[in-house]
């Protein structure tokens, strides 16, 4: 977004009406600051632009998590990108910033990183936390009608999204992922199935969990592999 010019004052003869002088001085007041908001916002996303592509590309993200201290690997970075709304993995478009940022009312880096705590809280709600497991899996599938992601990268993600709540879960159903050799890639609906069970099913006695409750092949096949283990 171009900036706002900056011109000098009018003399005080002059007879000329900024859009500041025809509302209320309150509503002025704020007009104006919420302005000087989004130019801050299109300033700092220029910083980290690939200008050829009008996007931050991933060149461009590894400058900001350096910038904010935090690794580009780090789940909070991803959780950024769900606040933008972010579409394609590894850019983020200048309406996904400007919307993302001003959500998180933060116009310089130091707002930013300030603004992460806070909305890593905020994705602890339940209903919050669903949508961004959803999300991180879409966000994933970076190739046209693409609608499963490969057993690595579902177990990487897994770890960094799912496993600061479900440890023992995650790691023993990781372990599976990588000895088992039927399935070579997932769907979406296999990777909203394991949150349920880590939500649902006790473990890891597994006393709980009944086949008949139409749970994936893949689930299945892991809880009778726990069982074997247990044996």
């Amino acid at each position: 977004m171009p900036r706002a010019s900056k011109r000098k004052a009018a003399p005080s003869t002059s007879t000329s009406v900024t859009s500041c002088d025809v509302v209320p001085p309150r509503a002025a007041s704020g007009k104006c600051k919420s302005r000087k908001v989004v130019d801050r916002i299109g300033s700092l996303f220029e910083l980290y632009a690939n200008q050829s592509l009008n996007m931050i590309d991933p060149e461009g993200i590894e400058a900001l998590c350096s910038d904010l201290g935090v690794d580009h690997t780090n789940v909070r970075i991803l959780m950024l990108a769900w606040k933008m709304k972010a579409e394609k993995q590894g850019y983020f478009s200048r309406d996904e910033w400007q919307r993302g940022l001003k959500e998180l009312h933060a116009d310089t880096i130091s707002k930013l990183k300030k603004a992460l705590p806070g909305l890593e809280k905020e994705l602890m709600t339940p209903p919050k936390f669903e949508d961004f497991y959803a999300y991180a899996f879409r966000y994933c599938l970076t190739e046209e009608r693409q609608k499963s992601v490969d057993i690595e990268t579902v177990c990487e993600l897994l770890n960094l999204v799912l496993g600061p709540l479900y440890r023992l879960q995650v790691d023993l159903l990781i372990k599976y992922l990588k000895v088992q050799s039927e399935y070579r890639a997932l769907n979406m609906d296999q990777w909203l199935h394991f949150y349920r069970f880590c939500k649902e099913i006790s473990f890891p006695d597994l006393q709980n969990y009944d086949s008949d409750q139409a749970w994936p092949v893949i689930i299945d096949n892991f809880v009778e592999w726990m069982r074997d283990k247990q044996s």
